[in-house]
């Protein structure tokens, strides 16, 4: 009686199950998620930090469920970006870089230049809303954040470069010009 009483005063928001550090997954289970509408919460410099030595440890079968990024979209499956920092760096243009290179930041992958498992890899819009969008509804914040639209808090960061159109690395050359949160200039000039 009670906690219907609470259910009936309180708009309780229905759960959004998150699957933390979605790093090491068995292929089953990269269908599962996507059946279940879990959301991956995924850091992209791990696979860059981990690329040298994951296959070696947890094997050639494993790793082909390890870092798993571009099969989760294709089960659609909400990817919400983020950096781990303090354990990795705390620039989000490390991830972005990450995600859409599957390079370290020298450019180096134990592949190649096309990146670590290129097939992995994520598109800069697909990059883009994982770390805006994607989050924003993981938290329960997507009527407010993750995207400029009027109604929404304006939180933007304006660099010196566009990184959806420039060579991949020039990625990571990119300086902040301004920061806008919620419609005020909180850094730099516009």
């Amino acid at each position: 009686m009670a906690q219907s009483f609470l259910d009936d005063q309180l708009l309780v928001p229905a759960h959004r199950h998150r699957l933390e550090h979605a790093q090491i997954l068995a292929q089953d289970d990269l269908k599962r998620v996507g059946k279940l509408g879990i959301i991956a919460s995924v850091q992209p410099t791990h696979a860059t930090s981990d690329m040298s030595y994951a296959e070696h440890r947890i094997g050639p079968d494993r790793i082909k469920g390890a870092y798993a990024w571009r099969t989760l979209i294709n089960h659609n499956v909400t990817l919400a970006l983020g950096s781990d920092f303090p354990v990795e760096g705390i620039n989000p243009l490390l991830g972005f870089y990450a995600a859409v290179t599957r390079l370290d930041t020298e450019g180096n992958s134990p592949h190649g230049p096309g990146g670590w498992f290129p097939e992995q890899r994520l598109t800069r819009i697909e990059a883009l809303r994982g770390m805006t969008l994607g989050p924003a509804f993981a938290s329960f914040q997507e009527d407010t954040l993750g995207s400029l639209t009027v109604g929404k808090r304006a939180d933007i960061v304006i660099l010196d470069r566009d990184i959806m159109q420039v060579p991949a690395w020039e990625i990571l050359k990119a300086k902040v010009k301004a920061t806008i949160v919620d419609g005020q200039l909180a850094y730099g000039k516009v």
